[in-house]
């Protein structure tokens, strides 16, 4: 009777709690451990071509990786995994906990069905360093700002990584077989774990001293680019605290730079947090921040999407951020940021419509990041930006991009124009051929937004 180990978001070996927990299990009984995944058509469905592409190729890492032993059937994990249980006479299912309101119902569901098959759901571990729910303030409270939720996330702490298991007695069951690659025209970097961890050690080597200041620069390979692995559970936050701390105590970077990762990483768990405490912010403003008129409707709002989700809005780094996010299922941090705050603020189309095209085209694409990061830029998150800071396109391109290279690169249209004028092409005696004229002056349309900012302000 093996020991089932269902993986998620845990697409890994090393440094994975529940899988350890269920080689224990196995090795205590004398048996094998069966790796399940459960390829649920409600997420497959919903996730775009780059996810899908994405998750396909790590399975099929993570099948190598066992051996050709990992188990993945199709359908609904409720009625699935009793199915697999019932089927192994497996009677414990060891999975790493889940904190998104899909994955909660989900379990609770599979919790509720396993013991008529004789078997029962054991959790160990989670996606996180600190699992979502346990920091919270004196009085017992969530926190509702991310700097003291910081200081008391990293005063709770977290356990160091676990080993890889030796010489893991992987159980032969029926598979479905892993997914074939349904392809995507973005071009994603290499999936599973071990690219991922390789990717990782040479951020650590080459370029973690530095990021406190070089990471808001798309123009420069200054970010790690682990938030595609950390959305599948390829490598673990704390696996990444305890390298970066280890760098830290050998003199290899500087304190403000391993600081500000570890901070990167402490949004990311401030956002579970948040999501686990409030569910319907997935789809719903956690509070208002203009009045109901004030947002685009019908062929405006239609005509403004299309045009910023091509990438045709006539300020060149917008431009170029969401054609990055169709040519590599990905954009740099802080464009996002540009980006979100133009579809809102600017273009006035709330901020559910841009992060539904961003689930769509992300392969990072993760419920609780993407819709917290554009509540974030939307103002209407916990601890958001303020409404009435609106980044302006065109100061934030000479900043952060201020030779035009991250432009340039993706905005083809402007790589014969020179200097700094490649951010404001209008200013230009001719319009580069091909480019389209602004969508709107940006200059107005924030006067707009803080008038009907300061409209609600007054109601």
């Amino acid at each position: 009777m093996p020991t089932l180990w269902w993986c998620r978001r845990d697409l890994r070996l090393a440094d994975n709690p529940a899988l350890v927990a269920a080689v224990e299990a196995a090795r205590a009984a004398g048996d094998e451990v069966a790796a399940l995944h459960v390829l649920d058509p409600a997420l497959w469905g919903a996730a775009g071509g780059p996810r899908r592409a994405y998750l396909a190729r790590s399975l099929a890492s993570l099948d190598e990786a066992t051996g050709g032993r990992l188990v993945v059937r199709h359908g609904d994990p409720r009625e699935v995994v009793p199915a697999v249980a019932r089927e192994t006479r497996a009677a414990e299912v060891h999975v790493a906990a889940s904190y998104e309101p899909y994955g909660v119902a989900r379990d609770e569901a599979v919790e509720a069905a396993l013991p008529d098959v004789g078997a029962r759901l054991v959790r160990t571990g989670s996606p996180y360093a600190v699992a979502p729910g346990r920091v919270l303030t004196r009085t017992g409270t969530p926190f509702q700002v991310f700097t003291p939720f910081r200081e008391a996330w990293v005063a709770h702490g977290w356990r160091d990584p676990v080993p890889r298991p030796r010489e893991v007695p992987w159980a032969t069951v029926r598979s479905d077989g892993v997914p074939e690659d349904p392809g995507t025209d973005a071009h994603l970097p290499a999936a599973g774990e071990a690219p991922a961890r390789q990717r990782w050690h040479e951020f650590v080597a080459d370029r973690l001293a530095g990021y406190a200041t070089e990471r808001d620069r798309p123009d420069r390979p200054a970010t790690s680019g682990m938030s595609i692995p950390l959305k599948w559970g390829e490598l673990h936050p704390r696996t990444l605290l305890a390298d970066v701390r280890s760098a830290l105590h050998d003199g290899l970077v500087p304190s403000d730079d391993a600081l500000a990762y570890r901070s990167e990483l402490a949004w990311r768990e401030f956002h579970a947090d948040v999501l686990f405490h409030h569910p319907d912010a997935a789809h719903r403003s956690l509070r208002p921040v203009v009045p109901e008129d004030a947002w685009a409707e019908g062929t405006d709002e239609d005509a403004y999407l299309a045009a910023w989700a091509a990438g045709r809005t006539g300020y060149p780094l917008v431009d170029a951020g969401m054609r990055q996010l169709l040519g590599e299922g990905w954009m740099h941090n802080r464009v996002r940021m540009v980006v979100a705050s133009f579809l809102v603020k600017d273009l006035h189309v709330r901020w559910q419509r841009g992060a539904a095209h961003f689930m769509a085209h992300l392969a990072d694409g993760d419920v609780a990041q993407n819709q917290l990061n554009w509540q974030w830029v939307a103002g209407t998150g916990r601890d958001a930006s303020p409404f009435f800071r609106i980044f302006n396109p065109v100061t934030q391109a000479r900043k952060f991009d201020p030779d035009g290279t991250y432009v340039r690169r993706w905005v083809p249209e402007l790589r014969g124009v020179e200097g700094r004028a490649v951010h404001a092409p209008w200013t230009l005696r001719e319009q580069p051929a091909g480019y389209p004229e602004r969508i709107v002056d940006h200059a107005v349309e924030r006067r707009v937004s803080l008038d009907d900012f300061e409209r609600a302000r007054r109601s």
